[in-house]
């Protein structure tokens, strides 16, 4: 249990460095810090929380396939990329996922499928020259694609309990709501 926390401390100060340096460059969008207790195990994900209107123009944009290009990794939200903290081993998909913080990418296809990027680099600021390294991927899982019953003006990501059993990360926008499960490793 010392180890995890020592693990968790060094994370925190590193997150907490990048924070700093990412709080630097401009932020477009709100940002939101949400987290769970999956099977005594605290799941924590911090990201940018962009609108569907323009911030700039007030125009409502077309986000898949448009805003969010298919075939092209998205830091999934806005501004810097998306970060997990993991306290335990969870299972995503058939990777193991060790506990730490990692990077969420997402890359969505115009067939109607995505992927979840698990990326051990943190820090990048959103996806360009610098910021993505395919290198650094630990996996990249499978999303369930579904509608929405109402349209989401908001980037919206949720953890929630699984009545399954372990837990389910969901990602809402515009019409569209993404998906995977995860156990936690015992």
């Amino acid at each position: 249990m010392n180890k995890v926390k020592s693990v968790l401390a060094v994370v925190a100060a590193i997150v907490m460095c990048a924070a700093s340096a990412m709080a630097q460059q401009k932020r477009l969008s709100p940002h939101e810090t949400i987290s769970a207790v999956i099977d005594k195990n605290r799941v924590t994900i911090t990201y940018g929380r962009p609108y569907t209107k323009d911030p700039k123009s007030g125009e409502m944009r077309k986000i898949w396939g448009s805003l969010v290009p298919y075939g092209a990794v998205w830091r999934t939200g806005a501004d810097e990329a998306t970060l997990l903290i993991t306290q335990k081993p969870v299972t995503i998909g058939e990777t193991t996922v060790p506990a730490g913080a990692y990077t969420l990418f997402t890359l969505p296809n115009e067939d109607g499928t995505a992927k979840l990027i698990i990326n051990k680099q943190i820090g990048q600021w959103g996806v360009g020259p610098n910021s993505y390294d395919e290198k650094q991927d630990l996996a990249r899982v499978d999303l369930k694609k579904g509608p929405l019953e109402n349209p989401v003006d908001q980037f919206t990501m949720a953890i929630a309990k699984d009545p399954a059993g372990g837990g389910v990360l969901k990602m809402s926008w515009e019409n569209t709501q993404y998906s995977v499960s995860f156990t936690v490793k015992k």
